[in-house]
C-alpha cells in the first residue's frame, strides 16, 4: 500500500502532522510539538520535516515522524531545505555584536551529518543577510552549485565549501535573479530602469558569464517576478511599476515578456482584454502557462510555450491560477477580495469544467501531490476567525474539514513522481470523512439565489445591459487616462452632459472671473489684469473731471457704463457695450443685506423721461449703482455690526425654541445668557437692534 497522503499545519501553540486520505489521522510516530513556534517546511524531496522553536530546530522523518537529528541554535525565523534535501538553511533576525558590527544570521548547515561523539555541530556557512525577502540561498538541480545576490553582483559557491566564493557574475545595477530548474545550469538577473536606460532580463549559462545567452530589455519595469518552467527551457518575466502613469490601475502597469534560455525566442505576449496581469502560472509539463489578465471580470487564457493563445476559459471574477502536479487539471479561483469560487477544468478532456466549488474565503489553496485532492484553508492573521482546514476532491466534493484556532500555516507533504498512484483521480470517488458530512449538515443553503439589491420599482423587469457585468452579457468596461467612462457599461454619463450635445464646460461660479476656455499663458492672463486695471482707473479720472462722486479708492464706474437703465449694470470692464451678458456678480452688488438704492441724481445722471425717448418703466426697474460708496462701507465696524447682528438673530432663534418647551443643551443655553453682552456691545459700536 502506498504511504498516505500527508501535511503539516502550525496553529498558536502547537504544531501538527497529519496522514490525509485514506486514514485521516495524526501521524502516530510524531510527538506534536507545543510552545512558541515560528516555522516548519518540508524539504522538496519529501523525506525531512523541519521546525523551529525557541529550544533550536527539529529535524524529523516524515514518513514515521522520529526525531533525526536538532540544531541548538534559538530565535530562528525561516527554515528551507535544498531541492534534494541535503542542506538546511537557517534565518535568524538581524543583530549586531559587541564591535558593533552585524552578526552573520544566515547559516548553511548538513541535514543529516555524522559527527564523533561530544562534537558540537558547526554550519557549513555563514552569511549576513539582512532582508528577510528572498533570504536563503538558491541552488541548481544538482545542488552543485549555490548562489546569494549581494551589490551589483551574484555570487556562487560550490555547495560543500561555502568558505569562498567559487565565481561571480557581476552585473551592474541588479537586483534579482533566478537559477532555472532542470539540468540547464543557467540564470537569469534583472536589471531596472535606471537613467534613462531601459530595464532587462538576462540568462546567463553557469559558469560562462562573459556573455548573455538570452536577453530582453524593456521599459516599465520597476520590479519584475521571473517564473521558469518545470524544465528550465523558458522564463516568463512579468514586469510591474510602482505607478501607473495612465491612472487606469491603483497598482501600477502590468506586462509579461517571454524568453527562452537558448537565445531562439523571446517577445512580449499581447493579451486581448485591457487591464492587469493578476496570475500567471507554468503546467508542469512545461509546454503550457495560464495567464489571468484584464479589468474585472478577467479573462483566462492557456497559451503554448511560444506564446499562441490556446484556449480561453468563460471571464468572470476570478484572480488565481493554479495546474495540479500532474498537469491534466487547472483550478481558477477568485480570492481575496473575491467570493472564493474555484472552477476546475480538465485540461485533457477538450479544457471541461469539472466543478465549481464554494470554498468560502480561504488564504491558501493548494494541488495534493496527486491531484485528486485540493486543500483551501483560512489562516491568520489575514482572518482570525473560522480559521481551518478543508480537503475536497477533484469532482467538487468535500472530503474532510477540521476547525482550528489561530491556524497560521499548512503544506503538503511532496512526493516524488513514481510513488504516485496511478488511475483516474476522477474515479472512484472517495468516501468522504465523518467531519466533511458534519460540516455539509451546518451549511445553510439558500432558499432562493442572492443577487444584487433591485428597488421595488425595477423588480420583475429585465436588467438594463448598462447594470450587467461583462460576464453576464453587459459591455465591456474601459477606463481611458482617467477620465471617466463612458458607455453603455460605463455607470452613467458625467454630470453637465447633455443626450446628443457636445460636450460643455461646467457654468462658471456667480461672481467669479470668467475663465477662459483656450490654452492661456501666464504673461497674458497678467497682462490681461493690467489692462482691466487701467481701465478701471481711466473711468474714474473720467467720472472725476465730469464732477460724479467717487467711492473709496477713486475706482466708482462711468456713469455712462454703469447708470440706470445703461443696460450694462453689474459687467465687468471687458464685456460692457454688450446687450447680453451674465447679471451681477456678489461682488459688483455689494453686500445684499446693506446696501440701498441710491437716487438716480445722486449718481450724476439724469433721469430718463418718455420725451427723450427712453422708457421710463426701464428706469424705474433697472437696477441700481453699486452701493459700496454707502455710509455702511465707510463705516470701519460694519463687518463686526453684521457679526453681532447675526448672533442677536441666533439668540432669539434660542429663546423661541426654549418658549415652545423645546429642551436645549448646555452651550445652547450659555449662548442665550450672552444676549445682554452682545446688546452692550452692539450700543458701543453706536448700532441700536
Amino acid at each position: 500500500m502506498a504511504n498516505p497522503l500527508q501535511f503539516a499545519y502550525r496553529t498558536q501553540k502547537a504544531i501538527g502532522v497529519f496522514d490525509a486520505a485514506p486514514v485521516y489521522e495524526a501521524l502516530p510516530g510524531f510527538t506534536k510539538a507545543e510552545g512558541n513556534l515560528r516555522c516548519c517546511v518540508y524539504s522538496p524531496c519529501g523525506r525531512y520535516f523541519a521546525y523551529a522553536s525557541n529550544e533550536g530546530v527539529v529535524v524529523v522523518d516524515a514518513s514515521v515522524g522520529h526525531v533525526l537529528t536538532s540544531l541548538p541554535i534559538a530565535n530562528v525565523y525561516e527554515l528551507g531545505f535544498s531541492p534534494r534535501g541535503t542542506y538546511l538553511s537557517t534565518w535568524e533576525r538581524p543583530a549586531k555584536d559587541e564591535n558593533g558590527d552585524a552578526t552573520k544570521n544566515l547559516k548553511i548547515w548538513r541535514t543529516i551529518e555524522e559527527l564523533a561523539e561530544g562534537t558540537e555541530r558547526e554550519p557549513l556557512g555563514k552569511f549576513v543577510q539582512k532582508s528577510q525577502s528572498g533570504w536563503n540561498l538558491q541552488y541548481t538541480a544538482d545542488e552543485k552549485y549555490c548562489a546569494r545576490l549581494v551589490t551589483n553582483e551574484v555570487q556562487f559557491y560550490n555547495s560543500n565549501d561555502l568558505s569562498t566564493v567559487w565565481n561571480k557574475l557581476r552585473v551592474e545595477g541588479v537586483t534579482d535573479f533566478a537559477i532555472a530548474p532542470g539540468l540547464n545550469q543557467n540564470v537569469a538577473v534583472f536589471i531596472p530602469e535606471r537613467k534613462g536606460q531601459p530595464a532587462a532580463v538576462r540568462v546567463y549559462n553557469v559558469p560562462l558569464f562573459n556573455n548573455p545567452i538570452s536577453q530582453k530589455t524593456f521599459f516599465k519595469g520597476d520590479k519584475v517576478q521571473l517564473k521558469w518552467n518545470a524544465l528550465g527551457t523558458s522564463l516568463i518575466v512579468l514586469a510591474q511599476t510602482d505607478v501607473d502613469k495612465s491612472n487606469k490601475s491603483y497598482y501600477g502597469e502590468t506586462t509579461m515578456y517571454l524568453l527562452s534560455a537558448n537565445g531562439s525566442f523571446d517577445a512580449r505576449i499581447t493579451l486581448d482584454k485591457e487591464g492587469p496581469i493578476h496570475d500567471v502560472a507554468w503546467s508542469p509539463n512545461s509546454t503550457e502557462f495560464g495567464v489571468i489578465y484584464g479589468f474585472m471580470p478577467a479573462k483566462t487564457t492557456i497559451f503554448n510555450h511560444r506564446g499562441v493563445p490556446i484556449h480561453s476559459f468563460p471571464i468572470g471574477p476570478r484572480n488565481t491560477i493554479i495546474f495540479s502536479p500532474t498537469g491534466r487539471f487547472a483550478l481558477v479561483a477568485g480570492f481575496g477580495n473575491l467570493a472564493g469560487q474555484i472552477d476546475v477544468y480538465d485540461l485533457e478532456k477538450d479544457y471541461r469544467k469539472v466543478c465549481t466549488i464554494e470554498s468560502g474565503n480561504p488564504s491558501v489553496c493548494t494541488w495534493s501531490p496527486d491531484s485528486r485532492y485540493i486543500m483551501t484553508a483560512t489562516t491568520s492573521p489575514r482572518l482570525r476567525v473560522d480559521n481551518g482546514i478543508k480537503l475536497w476532491h477533484v469532482g467538487g466534493g468535500i472530503m474532510y474539514n477540521e476547525d482550528m484556532v489561530e491556524l497560521y500555516n499548512v503544506i503538503w507533504r511532496p512526493l516524488p513522481a513514481d510513488s504516485l498512484p496511478a488511475g483516474d483521480p476522477l474515479h472512484p470517488v472517495p468516501t468522504p470523512h465523518a467531519s466533511a458530512v458534519a460540516y455539509l449538515g451546518t451549511v445553510k443553503t439558500p432558499s432562493k439565489p442572492v443577487g444584487a439589491y433591485r428597488p421595488p420599482g425595477a423588480r420583475g423587469a429585465l436588467t438594463p445591459l448598462h447594470f450587467k457585468r461583462e460576464d453576464e452579457g453587459g459591455a465591456a468596461h474601459t477606463v481611458g487616462n482617467g477620465a471617466p467612462s463612458i458607455g453603455p457599461n460605463g455607470f452613467g454619463r458625467p454630470r453637465h452632459l447633455v443626450p446628443g450635445a457636445e460636450p460643455a464646460g461646467r457654468s462658471p461660479v456667480p461672481g467669479a472671473v470668467p475663465v477662459d476656455e483656450g490654452n492661456v499663458s501666464k504673461t497674458a492672463t497678467k497682462n490681461k489684469k493690467k489692462r482691466n486695471k487701467k481701465a478701471k482707473e481711466g473711468d474714474a479720472a473720467n467720472g472725476a473731471a465730469a464732477g460724479g462722486p467717487q467711492t473709496e479708492g477713486g475706482l466708482a464706474p462711468s456713469p455712462r457704463e454703469y447708470g440706470n437703465a445703461s443696460g450694462n449694470e453689474g459687467r465687468s470692464p471687458d464685456r460692457r457695450g454688450r446687450r447680453h451678458g451674465r447679471s451681477r456678480s456678489r461682488h459688483n452688488n455689494g453686500n445684499r443685506n446693506n446696501s440701498r438704492p441710491a437716487p438716480a441724481a445722486a449718481q450724476g445722471v439724469s433721469p430718463v423721461s418718455p420725451a427723450s425717448g427712453g422708457d421710463a418703466n426701464a428706469a424705474a426697474a433697472a437696477p441700481t449703482a453699486p452701493a459700496s460708496a454707502g455710509p455702511a462701507a465707510a463705516n470701519p465696524n460694519a463687518k463686526k455690526i453684521r457679526a453681532l447682528q447675526k448672533k442677536i438673530r441666533a439668540i432669539e432663534d434660542l429663546e423661541m425654541r426654549l418658549a415652545g418647551g423645546e429642551k436645549l443643551e448646555e452651550t445652547q443655553i450659555k449662548k442665550i445668557n450672552t444676549k445682554k453682552s452682545v446688546l452692550e456691545e452692539l450700543a458701543a459700536l453706536g448700532e441700536h437692534p
